[in-house]
């Protein structure tokens, strides 16, 4: 595995993914976790392996290496979201280390995988940081924007920033709103999502002054999200390409917002695996390497 130049929208090579027959077992065991993990409602695991099957079959269609995270009884529900156990940096993962408790197990099995596998691994969080992918966002090579809020903290922050600094890369610490509390998965995705060259789609109601004015003078072109689609996931798209995209259906005016801005765009059902526990398409997805 090369790494190189970290990128969110250039052409995913390699892209780590886990199935929920993997991440779920069986349906008891759905029943047992998914209300104190905080899911909406109970996910019926027949019902996701489909949407699940299908999800992959779009991603298929760009992605030619696929690696799938085996099950590991340290992980629960939520490790089929694989973006939050490790970030990317120029020479490799790093693994993280969740701010969720109820998620603390996934770096772990993350990092045995890694081994087995041969992946370079640049470091890895250590307590009293925490920091959890869905929070880190590459702009550009050089530059990652990475959320302060309840799943992230300085310390992790600070962390992150140390590994990459020797790499001539900078860290953007920016602040997350309390939005619905601590118990609520508020990511720096779930507000930003890069989805070309030079764009990105946003919801700038929660996006920190400071930060959306760099945006803004760094050339990005900010694609915004409707108030009526926010909390259907509307902003977490995943590119897999420039200006090649996945989103979660059910959002219309937003996909018309894509559309427009010359986006192309694929949508997946995702009731079970994305709405229920509030991971959309980044969340599902780890992509490794990316063409530059």
């Amino acid at each position: 595995m090369a790494f190189g130049a970290p990128s969110e929208i250039g052409p995913i090579r390699e892209i780590l993914l886990k199935h929920p027959r993997e991440a779920w077992h069986d349906q008891e065991n759905v029943r047992r976790q998914w209300q104190a993990l905080g899911y909406s409602e109970e996910p019926d695991l027949a019902k996701a392996c489909e949407e699940y099957d299908a999800f992959a079959g779009i991603l298929g269609r760009f992605v030619s290496e696929v690696q799938k995270l085996p099950a590991d009884p340290g992980t629960g529900l939520d490790s089929l979201y694989v973006r939050d156990a490790m970030c990317v940096a120029p020479r490799g993962i790093v693994l993280c280390r969740m701010g969720k408790a109820l998620r603390a197990g996934e770096p772990g099995a993350a990092g045995e995988f890694c081994a087995k596998r041969g992946w370079p691994v640049a470091g890895r969080i250590r307590e009293p940081g925490t920091l959890e992918g869905g929070d880190v966002v590459w702009l550009d090579a050089r530059t990652a924007a990475v959320g302060h809020g309840y799943r992230t903290n300085s310390e992790g922050i600070r962390q992150y920033r140390e590994l990459v600094a020797a790499d001539g890369c900078e860290v953007i610490e920016v602040p997350l709103p309390h939005w619905d509390g601590p118990g609520d998965v508020l990511h720096l995705m779930s507000m930003l999502s890069p989805v070309d060259e030079g764009k990105l789609l946003v919801y700038s109601r929660l996006l920190p002054v400071p930060f959306r004015k760099r945006l803004l003078e760094s050339g990005f072109t900010l694609l915004e999200v409707p108030d009526e689609e926010y909390a259907t996931m509307a902003t977490n798209v995943l590119a897999v390409a420039p200006g090649k995209c996945v989103t979660l259906a059910g959002n219309p005016r937003t996909v018309e917002v894509l559309t427009e801005a010359g986006i192309e765009v694929w949508t997946y059902e995702g009731d079970e695996i994305s709405r229920k526990g509030a991971g959309g398409p980044t969340c599902l997805t780890r992509p490794l390497v990316r063409s530059t």
